[in-house]
């Protein structure tokens, strides 16, 4: 059956930087997996009862996490690390045709409130946009709020206007400098976005296929995206240790 907006959780990077061998969603917050806590989110948004997780590292361990409520999921391998954009094209065969819109969030980023998750569908379903996006304006990278100093930035015209989204590593000294940042939970319009990842590129410095590129992609050709204010605690994740001690401050 077609679903307006179906889910998309992308879970299948390791955790490198981080001590263990463990993939990087089941570092623990409070006792709790990181995905673990964001599944929970997105359970009580009753957007989607049957998200799809993009697994690749120890694939294994995170569906073993996850095995209480296995069939409320449906995991898709990402074999090769190529970018958040390449891990979101790997759903287009299994979700193409079943729904309107697609969510994409991450399974590191644990404090995405169900409340959240509503808002960024319902704004989207309201504007009609292809794209919705949530975005964090910060006072500095100052204290904690050094954890989204790599974020990219939103970058914006005279008039407000969102004219792109800027990776930290492909960031010029200005851009830097702007403390609006994205944490990359996006809506999109379905047909535009499976339309749209087959034209991504991965000409920058990771040498990866950018999610984000598709908010340059669709102010290149004069279509506006949505976005919404969100507290910037909601906006954390961690890739390191001292970034995980950071969300245990705040969690509940």
């Amino acid at each position: 059956m077609s679903k307006k907006t179906k889910i998309v959780i992308l879970a299948a990077g390791r955790g490198t930087r981080m001590s263990g061998d463990l993939p990087k969603v089941l570092a623990q917050v409070k006792g709790t997996s990181m995905i673990r806590r964001l599944l929970e989110s997105v359970e009580k948004s009753g957007i989607d009862e049957n998200p799809v997780i993009i697994v690749g590292y120890k694939k294994e361990l995170v569906m073993q996490e996850l095995a209480d409520k296995k069939e409320k999921y449906h995991f898709i391998t990402q074999e090769n690390q190529l970018g958040t954009g390449h891990a979101v094209g790997l759903a287009k065969d299994y979700l193409k045709g079943k729904a309107e819109n697609i969510i994409v969030l991450y399974g590191d980023h644990p404090f995405v409130s169900a409340e959240t998750i509503q808002k960024i569908n319902n704004k989207h379903i309201e504007s009609g946009k292809k794209i919705t996006m949530a975005t964090v304006k910060l006072p500095d990278f100052k204290d904690w709020r050094i954890n989204f100093v790599n974020f990219s930035r939103i970058i914006r015209d005279a008039d407000g206007k969102m004219v792109k989204d800027v990776q930290f590593k492909d960031a010029t000294n200005e851009e830097i400098k702007v403390t609006e940042v994205n944490p990359c939970y996006f809506c999109f319009d379905a047909a535009w976005l499976w339309e749209k990842l087959d034209t991504l590129k991965d000409d920058n410095a990771q040498k990866e296929y950018y999610l984000t590129d598709l908010v340059k992609i669709a102010t290149e050709n004069n279509i506006e995206t949505e976005s919404i204010d969100i507290e910037a605690h909601e906006a954390l994740g961690a890739n390191t240790n001292a970034e995980l001690l950071t969300l245990e401050r705040f969690a509940v």
